[in-house]
């Protein structure tokens, strides 16, 4: 008979996390493993949220504006999977996923546009946010009543460490992105280089943590590579993920775990973000990468799904057209934040306020998807809404009648401007940012110019 599933990784709540030796927050070959697992072995590791534990369950979202983005994401691991190597495949069955007994609440956050922004921060460059409380499967919030739905929780980043070229590669190209825009569009930044600040780096002596410190990839986006932060909502319970090996053992880690997050994580800090416990299947798969010809990751989705039927989502339509009026060619990022602004206008009839359909829309089971794509000149995107997850009509036949659900309080900052701004390149770093959505240089204190040189050096600028 199976024995009891082993703990590979614990975390805690009362050390600060730069502290723990278990976690990290950069992409490094060098970040040591803290504990090895067998092929064919379940286990069970902790996570903190991605942030750290800096957001409180409270009702002001101050600490939603004055968040260290320089600390994101602390991941558990690295793991070494025993007789991995470069090349392999390393299957990641995902078994459960669950928040701690303790712990049973999440947070979604809109970031103020001084310290991260959004999707939508032409329109909401506050900082917002609303407290999810877990039951069983099911949250609600106080800050957005009227709506309780079932979560498909997830992990937002799971991938094995990069090569010492892999990396290296990572660092040229965003390196070159940031060199380009130097000289296009002065004051803008589209990548996250490697950055000192906040860098954590596990069980790594020293010598080797500054190394890590200077090298070290940046957390924030995904890369095909090894997948990383993607952030989708169906690799979850029963899904299996098949993630290419770079380095001998793997060194997999797992973090960013979701309660719920709708299709896009529109508000940046957008899933119903939780600590809690992920339970994983590992297996290996010898020379995969190139007998099944895959460079970068595959998934199947488990068989757990949000059971609303094909005719209960409420599905809005959005074009590369912008709110002002102006055509762009085949902008697929345009498009959708139009269905998404459509969608919030649509349900403020009901009584809520721009800023609660902002939350919900990034965080409940929304369904986004590219209906059309070669149409010239516009993109068509559909954004659809669940209609039985409020405790009411909102379907177009029935007359919109305005309640009493606008908790305005706290929930949205008085300022929009942090109290302490890290002056870094990556203080205002996104976790997805859209395509174009590029954040000015002035919000952090440092040119364009000057980044390319941290990414890509002197010589290349």
């Amino acid at each position: 008979m199976p024995g009891k599933i082993r703990t590979a990784q614990a975390v805690s709540f009362d050390i600060p996390p730069e502290q723990q030796l278990g976690l990290h927050n950069r992409w490094h070959p060098d970040i040591p493993a803290i504990s090895s697992i067998k092929p064919g072995e379940t286990v069970k590791i902790e996570c903190i949220d991605w942030t750290g534990g800096q957001i409180g369950n409270n009702d002001s979202a101050d600490d939603v504006r004055d968040v260290d983005l320089t600390k994101i994401h602390y991941l558990t691991g690295p793991f070494d999977i025993e007789g991995a190597q470069p090349g392999d495949l390393l299957v990641v069955n995902i078994t459960d996923v669950q928040p701690f007994d303790h712990s049973p609440w999440g947070f979604t956050g809109v970031f103020s546009r001084k310290n991260g922004g959004g999707f939508l921060e032409e329109h909401y460059p506050k900082a917002s946010k609303a407290i999810w409380d877990f039951d069983g499967i099911y949250c609600t919030s106080r800050h957005i009543p009227g709506v309780r739905f079932a979560g498909l929780i997830h992990p937002g980043i799971l991938g094995c460490a990069p090569s010492a070229e892999v990396l290296a590669e990572w660092n040229r190209r965003e390196g070159e992105l940031i060199s380009t825009y130097a000289h296009t569009h002065e004051g803008k930044i589209v990548a996250q280089p490697p950055n000192t600040t906040n860098a954590h780096a596990g069980k790594a002596t020293d010598e080797i943590k500054d190394k890590i410190a200077r090298e070290g990839a940046r957390t924030v986006p995904g890369r095909p590579e090894h997948g990383g932060n993607v952030d989708i909502n169906n690799i979850s319970r029963g899904s299996k993920t098949y993630l290419p090996v770079h380095v001998d053992g793997a060194k997999f880690s797992v973090g960013d775990l979701h309660f719920s997050q709708g299709d896009g994580e529109i508000s940046f800090c957008g899933a119903i973000e939780m600590a809690g416990i992920i339970t994983i299947k590992f297996d290996l798969i010898k020379n995969g990468m190139k007998t099944r010809g895959l460079k970068s990751p595959v998934f199947r989705p488990g068989d757990v799904a949000p059971n609303f039927g094909p005719g209960r989502y409420l599905t809005f339509e959005g074009f590369s057209v912008d709110e002002w009026g102006k055509q762009h060619f085949m902008d697929a990022t345009v498009a959708y934040r139009q269905a998404c602004l459509r969608a919030i206008e649509y349900l403020k009839q009901f009584g809520y306020s721009g800023e609660q359909i902002y939350l919900l829309l990034s965080c409940a089971p929304i369904k986004g998807s590219i209906a059309g794509i070669v149409d010239i000149p516009n993109v068509c995107t559909t954004l659809g809404v669940p209609m039985d997850i409020f405790d009411f009509d909102i379907s177009i036949e029935a007359e919109p009648v305005r309640r009493d659900l606008d908790r305005p309080s706290k929930m949205v900052s008085d300022s929009d401007t942090p109290k302490m701004l890290p002056l870094t390149d990556v203080a205002v770093a996104g976790k997805n940012l859209p395509r174009f959505s590029l954040l000015t240089s002035s919000r952090i204190g440092r040119p364009a110019r000057e980044l390319a040189k941290l990414a890509v050096g002197p010589e290349h600028i």
